[in-house]
């Protein structure tokens, strides 16, 4: 989750963090240049540059040119500075951060390079240059490292930056720029392989310690708000002669929710007629705040003005999942402000990313019933979950994420644990479904969904909705690279999908194939199975995560779902004319529709969800 910035703390974080980088860089370059290393490696290195080089063509000599010139000094340092201005001169206001960023980046990635060549002194490989060689060491590639810095950065911008599928079309057509001018070096004999993995490093590492800096916790911008805030005051208010509102309790994340923040949900909630408000924090040993006690000193059998009509809850998916655990089956409302690591059952449901906004539009909309998953096993309390909950792969990522990383980094500080655990062994899992027959499989990892979207869009289980009814399983086993490459594509495939195409094959729980049955992509890679009730048993213990949150390493885990058992506050679908009958709805008090103690309002229709489950207006806080 995230946490407050201290601005005073960054120009002494990167005072720390940058002599480190030197260090590795420079203990790698001279362990390189060691006899007993460089007998080892440089063999080896000198066949694919001796391959390369007699595999030359008159094609490959013009392609490989144009790469190494937009990698020279002179066109890293004019593209970085046209952007840099293009960030100062926009429109709609200089983007100072993220100029900063660019421009620190490909600066100090080159200060790196230098610092590093005087100590590191590596010949370049015994094949014919195509290139003129400047007086530095080999190690590491200067263009390969200035253009991770240059095009890498980039692409950090465009991924906070843009939406709708040509986001990662632009994306990876820039994180692709650096490993090609690291071929292009490779075959114009300028480097070794090691070489252009060193400047890869380089450039990456740049980029990580002058993003953690200048970038994390900012919020990021978008073309839907021009960059502005939201002002909570635009929020369409109640008449004065409203009714009053019942009690509205707000479980707030000390650090991921900090005061402004919190200032401005409170102006929301009072703009909408929520005067009465207690705010609870939460605590490592209380991550719902409390939240049982007060709803049960203001139940909702007693006066309208003091039963609890709505729990608004500002924090990650961790905190949500803990304040579902209590008010689902209720009849209390729910609504989500988004403001955690991964806020991913508001990307789900189709929130605004922005936790203003989010509130703002949910108490406009109307409520709806969602499902919960109820997980248990061995060394695990009963507990719901309204996200997802899985053992191995993704529990070590979960487990191992950098709590500092995930403050700066946001989500991105998952996949760097997850890069410690792609060699982690398989281990062999036993599955029943519905008291169906047991199914027997190796896999990675194991997870059951109530939703299936991650981060940037990547459908993990496509089948999955809130409304469904049930939960989703997916078994992820890639074997070796041709395995991960299979699934990763997969998975990116319906990412870069359409949206039209995606919305329609979710207007229903039995739209897509996943839902039912056993389905099985990506060569293997990927086995889905859906169902009330899954029972999972592995051959040896897992780490084991719900909804972000792990939980003790075990053998087994127990998913059943709670149909419609959560009542989540969501805004009105654009153009969606289903409606209660005026005879049959409750009376709207103060912006909150009060129902009976475990009557969920309704489901949510598939009108609903499926436009709205691709609007994002801005990455998570």
């Amino acid at each position: 989750m995230t946490t407050q910035t201290d601005e005073a703390a960054r120009p002494s974080r990167l005072l720390i963090l940058v002599p480190a980088q030197v260090s590795l860089m420079v203990g790698l370059g001279l362990l390189l240049t060691r006899t007993s290393v460089a007998d080892l490696v440089t063999p080896a290195e000198d066949r694919v540059n001796r391959a390369l080089a007699a595999g030359r063509t008159a094609l490959g000599d013009t392609l490989t040119g144009g790469l190494s010139m937009l990698a020279g000094t002179q066109a890293i340092i004019a593209v970085a500075l046209l952007c840099v201005l293009a960030l100062l001169l926009l429109p709609s206001g200089p983007r100072w951060a993220e100029a900063l960023f660019l421009g620190a980046s490909v600066a100090l990635q080159s200060a790196i390079f230098v610092v590093v060549t005087l100590f590191v002194q590596r010949d370049r490989p015994d094949v014919p240059h195509l290139d003129a060689a400047p007086p530095t060491s080999s190690f590491p590639s200067g263009h390969v490292g200035a253009s991770t810095a240059l095009f890498g950065g980039l692409a950090v911008l465009a991924l906070r930056r843009l939406r709708g599928p040509w986001r990662y079309v632009v994306v990876t057509a820039l994180v692709l720029v650096p490993p090609l001018v690291g071929l292009s070096r490779l075959y114009r004999g300028m480097h070794h392989p090691t070489d252009v993995a060193g400047g890869l490093l380089n450039g990456s590492l740049t980029l990580l310690v002058v993003g953690s800096v200048l970038l994390a916790g900012r919020r990021s911008e978008t073309a839907d708000d021009g960059g502005r805030p939201p002002s909570p005051g635009a929020s369409p208010s109640l008449p004065p002669d409203a009714p009053a509102a019942g009690l509205v309790v707000v479980v707030r994340h000390p650090h991921a929710c900090d005061q402004p923040l919190a200032d401005r949900v409170r102006a929301v909630l009072e703009s909408h007629g929520h005067r009465r408000q207690q705010w609870i924090d939460t605590t490592a040993e209380g991550p719902s705040g409390g939240l049982a006690e007060v709803c049960a000193a203001h139940p909702a059998s007693g006066p309208a003005a003091d039963r609890v009509d709505l729990v608004v809850v500002c924090g990650g998916d961790g905190t949500v999942r803990a304040c579902a655990d209590v008010v689902a089956g209720t009849g209390i409302a729910l609504a989500v402000v988004p403001c955690g690591t991964g806020n991913l059952l508001a990307r789900n449901l189709g929130l605004p990313l922005d936790p203003a906004t989010a509130l703002a539009e949910a108490l406009d909309g109307d409520c709806f019933g969602i499902d919960v998953g109820r997980v248990s096993g061995d060394g695990i309390e009963p507990a719901r979950f309204t996200v997802m909950a899985g053992a191995g792969f993704d529990a070590a990522m979960v487990r191992d994420a950098s709590p500092a990383l995930k403050a700066r980094l946001g989500w991105l500080a998952y996949l760097l644990a997850a890069v410690r655990h792609l060699g982690d062994p398989r281990t062999r899992v036993t599955l029943r479904v519905d008291g169906g027959p047991r199914r027997r499989h190796r896999a990675r990892m194991v997870v059951v969904g109530n939703v299936g979207t991650l981060q940037g869009g990547l459908e993990l289980l496509p089948g999955a909705r809130a409304d469904s009814g049930r939960v989703d399983v997916v078994l992820f086993d890639p074997e070796g690279a041709a395995g991960w490459l299979a699934a990763t594509g997969h998975l990116v495939s319906r990412a870069l999908r359409p949206r039209s195409a995606a919305s329609r094959q979710r207007t229903g729980p039995a739209a897509d194939p996943a839902v039912s049955g056993r389905r099985t992509v990506a060569g293997g890679a990927l086995t889905y199975y859906s169902g009330r009730h899954v029972d999972i048993r592995f051959a040896t213990a897992q780490p084991r995560e719900i909804d972000g949150d792990t939980v003790a390493d075990g053998r087994r885990l127990v998913v059943e779902t709670e149909p419609g058992a959560l009542r989540v506050r969501l805004p009105r679908a654009p153009g969606a004319t289903a409606r209660r009958p005026e005879a049959a709805a409750p009376r709207r008090v103060g912006g909150a529709v009060p129902a009976p103690a475990g009557a969920p309002d309704r489901p949510v229709p598939s009108d609903v969800l499926a436009p709205l489950a691709p609007r994002q207006t801005q990455a998570g806080a």
